[in-house]
């Protein structure tokens, strides 16, 4: 290889780590978020100082709030999604980040119930409803940008970051919060010190917004603006007319992909509290400590999918969550912190397997033109319904029946409803992005090219 050469392959690997970087940061930022919310302690501060009655469903009123986030979820990706496919990835990735983080910092810095009276909900809700908006169109284009930045051979392991973010957003919000219940009296923490966790989103989205701000958009956006091809308008009809078979795929593996990636993540954080009696910093460390491995595991597993394709893990995964999700929860439930840290794990790791490809498989089941859009749409009411609603919907039931055993159940009936769509779906693992063709593919495991 020529000196000129060798730099140019340099350049352009230092090109991708900063598009996967700065997509990931808007990952980061999301689930910062999620994680500050759901966790015990400030999940039942928020359901107390924004709404009124007693404390007694305060964790409830919270998660509700995260749901209510989820119900708008799906416009926000019919709007910035085929927007995304007809002005940028960049542009639109830049906006939905400052939206996101902005919401959250500005949670912080509400007034109370008891200072404004109803006003207080209807601030909180409507900030919730923003940002929900604009989240539907950040994980879409995120997943798009780093997928059309990285190589054919390593798209697994760059498209692994994108959920190594995930990761590391949530475990940084468990992290925060855990120091600020450290740090203050319970009576401080719902006074006052409950704010200092959302504060904290803002210069997040802003390093986010820096990052994003320095990178041209994907080469294969430009490839398809240089050639003419590129939608005049927002091309939403042309996403839903001629992609909705791969979408309604997208729907059904995103479900159990959501219900499993919130169950864990937002889900057992008041399950442990709230019905196994867990104390709130034991239950913190236990759920940090488990995501800390993921994020050691996820980049090794995304480079495995490069050699075994994507198909193989997801499997796995679908079927691991079918068998084991009832024993997991039942080692959970037994009463010793070892054994449920042991059931914790092994559903985490079944997650993982999935977490690991998503961001590669994902963006590869659509062509470039209607890619962002039609990720963005399917995504997203997928999570909307069946992701987003998750904890309020499990907890819920298990007040109602009295039955601890529903994340099991839930877990169960999504692996056998996700296994129909992947194994419909093409094996993209070593098929070039720019060579997607949906349309002329028929379900039957191996992607075309065009």
């Amino acid at each position: 290889m020529t000196e000129a050469a060798a730099q140019t392959e340099e350049i352009d690997r230092r090109t991708v780590k900063r598009a996967v970087l700065a997509s990931a940061m808007g990952n980061a930022t999301e689930w910062y978020d999620y994680g500050v919310f759901t966790s015990g302690a400030i999940a039942a501060s928020i359901g107390t100082v924004f709404f009124p009655g007693g404390s007694g469903t305060a964790v409830l009123k919270s998660l509700a709030l995260v749901a209510i986030g989820f119900l708008v979820r799906p416009f926000g990706g019919a709007f910035f999604g085929p927007l995304g496919d007809k002005i940028g990835r960049q542009r639109v990735l830049a906006l939905t980040i400052l939206l996101m983080s902005g919401c959250t910092f500005l949670v912080g810095c509400l007034p109370t119930y008891s200072a404004i009276g109803f006003a207080a909900p209807v601030l909180v809700v409507l900030l919730r409803l923003i940002q929900g908006f604009s989240t539907g169109g950040e994980y879409g284009g995120a997943a798009t940008f780093i997928a059309e930045y990285a190589p054919t051979r390593r798209r697994g392991f760059w498209g692994s970051f994108l959920e190594f973010g995930t990761l590391t957003g949530y475990v940084l919000g468990n992290a925060v919060v855990l120091t600020v219940t450290l740090s203050f009296s319970a009576a401080e923490v719902e006074s006052w010190a409950w704010r200092i966790p959302f504060f904290i989103a803002l210069p997040l989205g802003l390093i986010g917004l820096y990052l994003r701000s320095k990178l041209e958009d994907t080469p294969e956006f430009k490839r398809l603006e240089a050639a003419g091809e590129k939608a005049e308008k927002a091309p939403l009809r042309e996403t839903l007319v001629q992609n909705w078979r791969m979408i309604l795929n997208l729907v059904g593996i995103v479900l159990l992909l959501n219900i499993a990636d919130y169950m864990l993540l937002t889900t057992m954080p008041t399950y442990f509290t709230d019905t196994l009696k867990i104390n709130d910093n034991t239950a913190t460390v236990i759920i940090i400590g488990v995501e800390v491995v993921q994020m050691a595991l996820i980049a090794p597993l995304g480079a495995l999918s490069d050699r075994i394709g994507r198909k193989p893990m997801l499997l796995t995964a679908a079927i691991g969550f079918l068998v084991l999700s009832y024993p997991s929860i039942k080692l959970m439930q037994s009463g010793s912190i070892a054994l449920l840290v042991v059931g914790f794990g092994l559903v985490a790791l079944l997650l993982l397997l999935m977490l690991a490809v998503i961001g590669s498989t994902f963006p590869a089941m659509f062509p470039t033109r209607v890619r962002y859009g039609s990720f963005a749409i399917g995504y997203n009411v997928s999570t909307s319904v069946f992701g987003g609603t998750c904890g309020l919907v499990v907890t819920a039931l298990i007040h109602a029946t009295g039955n601890e055993d529903w994340p099991a159940f839930y877990l169960m009936i999504a692996a056998a409803i996700a296994l129909v769509p992947i194994l419909l779906i093409p094996e993209t693992a070593r098929v070039p992005i720019s060579k997607i063709d949906v349309q002329a593919t028929p379900a039957r495991g191996v992607a075309t090219a065009r």
